[in-house]
């Protein structure tokens, strides 16, 4: 991290030179005091003395004329305002930071990373196989994968935290597109010993007495869910959430529960594990996944490859 008081001379702060009402320099202070709990921490992180830094927090509550802290003991604690401040400080210290290094990539005379946020668990496999062939193509561009977002993915994807959001829920957003990549089935995945791996699909009353294991995603936002058991007025004896395709598939197979997962990932992996794919209900569940960008990206030489990559992938056709 660029610290910010390499460009700020704190001399003139502590000679009384009027700031502007809020710096970056405050809200270094206020992450780093409360990831750190102390003053003297924060202050020896940044990499300035503690009167300098508690000057800095005196003259910027007088001149919102507002407690950013109150004392308990010898901790702080934030206020109402402090914690709005420190929100704020979480969303744009990491835009600040990644700007910074993105601009020197661009003085090194790179071209920088392609950040790629994921609301796909299982994509993982499908955007590996596009990975290979883009760095190939690009050798001056880096790829990041992003999974955890503090805000969620269309905000990571608005604060510039990453270029491209994969996911099957896209939303209509002034200045971002969605780009429809490919299309898929979400079935029920089962063991060999398990009775319904013979069934042509299943309904939801035959899940009722099963563990059924889905990534760590809220409920709202799991088809085998929202679109498959509660309609029906279903829920599966017990969920287990597992973050990791592999042991998921693993747990499955050994009949320690089922899942619900995308057919072509299922197709994929038989070579590896004794699984079989059922349909969920009649019709089937089908579904597609999106590529989110802002639009004004869209014509970024890189940004079209990565796209037209990923539309072109044969990696998924089942």
């Amino acid at each position: 991290m660029i610290v910010f008081h390499e460009c700020i001379n704190f001399a003139h702060e502590l000679q009384g030179e009027k700031m502007s009402t809020i710096e970056r320099i405050h809200l270094e202070i206020v992450r780093a005091i409360d990831q750190l709990g102390s003053v003297t921490a924060a202050a020896e992180s940044l990499y300035v003395t503690q009167p300098a830094l508690s000057h800095a927090i005196r003259k910027l509550e007088e001149s919102l004329d507002l407690r950013i802290w109150t004392r308990e003991g010898r901790s702080l604690r934030l206020t109402q305002g402090g914690e709005y401040l420190l929100s704020v400080a979480n969303r744009l210290l990491p835009q600040l930071e990644r700007a910074e290094q993105q601009l020197h990539q661009y003085a090194q005379g790179e071209r920088g990373t392609l950040r790629i946020g994921m609301e796909c668990h299982p994509c993982y496999q499908w955007l590996l196989k596009i990975a290979a062939p883009f760095l190939e193509a690009w050798p001056d561009l880096d790829l990041d994968v992003i999974q955890k977002f503090q805000f969620g993915g269309i905000d990571a994807l608005y604060g510039y935290d990453i270029d491209v959001l994969v996911t099957p829920d896209p939303l209509k957003k002034q200045g971002l597109l969605f780009v429809p990549v490919f299309d898929y089935e979400q079935v029920l995945v089962v063991g060999k010993e398990h009775p319904l791996r013979t069934a042509k699909y299943v309904n939801p009353e035959q899940l009722a007495n099963e563990t059924l294991i889905t990534y760590p995603v809220s409920i709202d936002r799991l088809d085998v869910f929202s679109r498959f058991l509660t309609p029906a007025g279903i829920t599966p004896k017990r969920h287990k959430l597992i973050e990791t395709t592999d042991i998921i598939l693993q747990m499955v197979a050994c009949g320690r529960g089922v899942a619900a997962l995308p057919r072509w990932l299922v197709m994929e992996q038989q070579t590896r594990f004794d699984l079989f794919p059922v349909r969920l209900g009649k019709k089937g569940v089908d579904k597609q996944i999106f590529l989110g960008l802002r639009k004004k990206d869209t014509e970024i030489d890189y940004m079209k490859a990565f796209v037209d990559m990923a539309r072109s992938s044969e990696s998924v056709r089942s």
